[in-house]
């Protein structure tokens, strides 16, 4: 990365900041669900961790230090997509509504091409280094993929989590013959941060507002008598 021209690592900050607003999505979708019953929402905060990570590194930045460590961070993310899509084709086998469970079988198979891009581009992005490659326009196009793929494998997870959960609305609403459905995972939302019902003030603060209102104002006793005198008496 430090070898780089400016201008090409003004390109990589560019992708980078892309990638961070589609991060930024995926964690507003996810911090609503309390994960303590919901795998999907455990996976997805898995993947969004390493993909982070794998970013930071084409920056030089992060955990991960060597380019094995890339390797193997695409390698727990394929492993998550994995276990998310077992879980999500469980929800589609169960959703009723043909369309929603069309879009959430397209999405999974979204999360399985650009895991396998990103697996792909880490492989590629350590051969070169290896290999001691000095080629720069090879290491840039290297790390614009990687970030690429990562970014797009990001939006994907974003709304698989969004279908899953819209499929299983579906899911709960319907009566089946067999009985009661058991769901494949819990969606339920994470309870507000608890908030003092009586906002608690400073002692200065307290003190200050005592000394304030207790303070009497003085009137002189001929201002008194003059105001008095000039009343008129019916």
């Amino acid at each position: 990365m430090t070898q780089l021209p400016e201008a090409e690592k003004e390109k990589i900050a560019e992708q980078v900041a892309d990638f961070k607003k589609v991060k930024s999505k995926l964690d507003a979708e996810i911090e609503i669900w309390d994960d303590t019953s919901n795998d999907i929402i455990v996976l997805a905060k898995k993947m969004c961790m390493i993909m982070m990570e794998m970013t930071d590194f084409t920056r030089g930045k992060g955990p991960l230090k060597h380019t094995t460590d890339v390797i193997y961070a695409a390698k727990m993310i394929s492993e998550s997509g994995s276990r998310m899509d077992v879980l999500a084709r469980q929800i589609a086998s169960q959703c009723p509504d043909p369309s929603c469970k069309q879009d959430l079988l397209a999405y999974l198979e979204q999360i399985k091409f650009y895991s396998h891009q990103l697996k792909i581009c880490s492989q590629v992005k350590a051969e070169i280094q290896n290999l001691g490659g000095e080629l720069i326009m090879s290491a840039l196009d290297s790390v614009t993929s990687l970030i690429q793929a990562a970014k797009n494998l990001m939006n994907a997870v974003v709304q698989t989590v969004k279908m899953s959960y819209i499929a299983s609305t579906k899911i709960i609403r319907i009566q089946s013959p067999a009985g009661p459905r058991h769901p494949v995972v819990m969606w339920r939302m994470k309870a507000p941060a608890k908030k003092p019902l009586i906002k608690r003030e400073k002692p200065e603060e307290t003190y200050a507002a005592v000394r304030r209102g207790s303070a009497k104002k003085k009137i002189h006793p001929v201002q008194v008598m003059s105001e008095f005198r000039g009343r008129h008496i019916y």
